[in-house]
Parts: C-alpha cells; structure tokens; sequence
C-alpha cells in the first residue's frame, strides 16, 4: 500500500535507446525525494505501449531513436492521450530540432549536456505546467524565428511590443495600415500565435524582441 508521500512523487517514463543514459538519469531521478522512474523504453513504440500501462505524469525522452524518433513519438503520444508533459533531451540543440519538438507538443527542451540538478529542476517545471528551454537552445530557436522573419516584419514586431497601434505603427514606418494589417497576419502566422499580445509575448520568450 502506497503512503501519502509516494502517492504525491512525480512518476517519469524514461525513453533513451541508450542504456548507460538511462541508467544515469534512472539513478539520479531515483535520488530526488518527489521523483520515481516508473519505467523505462528503448525507442518511440515501446514508450506508447508503456504510457498506456503506466500514465507517468512526465516522459523524458531523447529525440532521435530507432523505429520511431522522438517528434514522432510526441506526436503519437499528443494524438493518443491528449495531453502529455514532454521534456525532450538531444545532444543537437539546434533552432530548428527544438522548434521541431516544441511544435510537436513538448513542454521543454533540454541538451544530454545540462546538469542533473538543472535537469531535476525543469521536470518539476514541466509538471506544474511550464515550458522549459535551455537557454542555448532557445537562443538558436531565436535566431531561426528571426530569420524566418523579414526585416519588415521585425521591426513591425518591435513596435508592437512598444504599445503602437496599427495606425501609429503605418506612420513609424510609412506605411499604408491595410499594409501593417498584411504584416501582422504574416507575424502571427510564424510566432504561431492568435493575436498581438501572444505575439509580444511570444517574441520576448524567444528573444527576438526586447521591452524596455
């Protein structure tokens, strides 16, 4: 029979075709007093079957793996259960890998590199419902939103998380404002987002943009 305290630790799905990582992050995992590993997969198929056994409350997973990668293997879970809290792990931290995961439904992103108490720490983030971006990573995702981005589209951008309206924005930047409207939609559709808040919000977490 469970006690209160095991009941309240956060139950983890190890996914890592690699048995010396999983043995390392099994071990450290083990260690914390809120944390228990409640099982362990070699690649993308064998963790769905095991989510679906076990419900664990975060999976960690490496994004490249044999059968079924780690986007894939989101992706799948996402399909299947809904929501699921994904912290993915890669020795590839490019822009383009960590957009990759986090577009695909994972709530963080962190390098194989990243300290086992800083690891620890973005779990517990990830299950209280934070999204967790090494800093690295999210620097070069930055830097590819931003590229993604025309120069106009910036500095549209940058104004917007100013405070300008549309027309204040069409006389910064002279522009006709049906033209800053063409912007905007372009803008929103890159970042993802809905609207003009989730777009400022968006470019600061990303670092394309800065409020003073």
């Amino acid at each position: 029979m469970k006690t209160e305290n095991q009941s309240k630790k956060i139950r983890v799905l190890l996914v890592d075709d690699h048995m010396i990582v999983r043995m390392g992050l099994s071990f450290a995992i083990g260690n914390q007093p809120d944390m228990e590993v409640v099982a362990q997969a070699v690649d993308g198929v064998e963790a769905c079957d095991l989510y679906r056994v076990h419900r664990p409350d975060v999976v960690v997973l490496d994004l490249r793996m044999p059968k079924r990668n780690g986007v894939e293997t989101i992706a799948a879970l996402r399909r299947e259960f809904g929501t699921v809290r994904v912290l993915a792990l890669s020795s590839f931290t490019n822009g383009n890998e960590v957009a990759t995961a986090l577009a695909a439904g994972a709530s963080g992103f962190l390098g194989k590199e990243t300290e086992f108490d800083v690891l620890m720490d973005a779990i517990r983030r990830i299950h209280a419902g934070e999204q967790v971006v090494h800093d690295d990573a999210a620097r070069r995702m930055a830097s590819r939103l931003s590229s993604q981005l025309s120069a106009r589209e910036l500095e549209v951008l940058r104004l917007l998380g100013c405070g300008l309206k549309n027309k204040e924005i069409s006389s910064e930047l002279n522009l006709v404002e049906s033209t800053v409207k063409v912007h905007l939609t372009s803008i929103f559709t890159k970042l993802g987002v809905a609207d003009r808040t989730q777009a400022v919000l968006a470019g600061v977490k990303r670092g394309i943009i800065q409020i003073e």
